[in-house]
């Protein structure tokens, strides 16, 4: 019989490359990841790794029984979710991540909810940007991520995934206060040809939106400076230092040096959780979700 908890192991090592992402994974020490593949082994009669330089790689067989290991554990969690479905009860526990304004703007108002509504559920959440979410997400080291997209580029997602809206976020243009703009109702990007930008980070899906949109628009665009968090963002905008994208979702107050303006074609940022379609039925997940889109709500009614 091959054992269930050396699979898991063995999964975690195919999907994470090597046996320190695998202890990482399964919060065990790479000594125990050694141990247990190493009874797989003697389980499946043939060898399932081999050297590869300082690390290990799968064999012929250990892929073969990797992908198989993948299959069983994917009907695992399947039985799972119908079991907690038949319960009906909110147990158990829940790991969450999102992108840095949905930890701020939605996770608090979300996370309190779950605690007040369903105290057995134990959530705990962490911040990381969207791809890395649904990584995550795909690799069964989150069970819920909240990701984002922009009105004029999606964010590709893979097979296997559910998905709901959480909200519609609109994002304004940031300047100084005494920007030749700062005094109008509402801009055009094109407008900024000739400013300055302090944006997200390169390579960033926000990042990657803002250079589409302005160049699609036949703006070449300026980087003046980069910074994750949008409060060093409109710390950058109140020195005179350029002008940035200011997403209301999670923005907190704006420094007096600084004003938002809407643009005239508005910009947003489409808010949705995602989760594997296979724990679709799981309650933890349906009451994660739904306090999220409640929370989505509150902030745009």
């Amino acid at each position: 019989m091959l054992n269930l908890e050396r699979l898991r192991t063995l999964d975690a090592l195919a999907r994470h490359g090597s046996v320190g992402g695998a202890a990482d994974n399964l919060h065990v020490t790479t000594s125990a990841v050694s141990q247990q593949l190493a009874k797989l082994e003697r389980e499946a009669g043939q060898p399932l790794l081999a050297k590869n330089g300082r690390g290990v790689r799968l064999t012929d067989a250990g892929r073969l029984l990797a992908e198989h290991a993948a299959r069983i554990l994917s009907q695992v969690q399947v039985a799972q979710a119908d079991l907690e479905a038949q319960r009906g009860r909110v147990v158990g526990e829940l790991r969450i991540a999102g992108f840095a304004t949905a930890a701020r703007g939605l996770f608090p108002a979300a996370l309190t909810a779950l605690r007040t509504a369903h105290p057995q559920l134990c959530v705990r959440s962490d911040e990381l940007e969207a791809e890395d979410s649904v990584r995550g997400v795909l690799l069964g080291d989150l069970d819920l991520a909240v990701v984002l997209d922009w009105y004029n580029k999606p964010l590709p997602l893979p097979d296997g995934l559910a998905k709901r809206s959480v909200l519609d976020d609109q994002a304004d243009v940031a300047m100084p206060v005494g920007h030749p703009l700062a005094g109008r109702e509402s801009v055009d990007l094109e407008e900024f040809a000739s400013d300055e930008w302090v944006t997200w980070p390169e390579g960033e899906f926000c990042h990657e939106w803002l250079m589409f949109t302005l160049r699609g628009k036949g703006v070449e665009p300026r980087i003046g400076h980069v910074a994750r968090e949008h409060a060093t963002q409109l710390a950058l905008v109140e020195a005179g230092l350029g002008v940035s994208v200011a997403p209301r979702l999670g923005r907190g107050p704006v420094p007096e040096g600084v004003r938002v303006v809407p643009v005239r074609d508005a910009m947003h940022r489409h808010v949705y959780a995602v989760w594997r379609a296979d724990a679709d039925r799981r309650p933890s997940i349906r009451a994660a979700v739904e306090a999220l889109a409640s929370a989505g709500r509150d902030l745009t009614d």
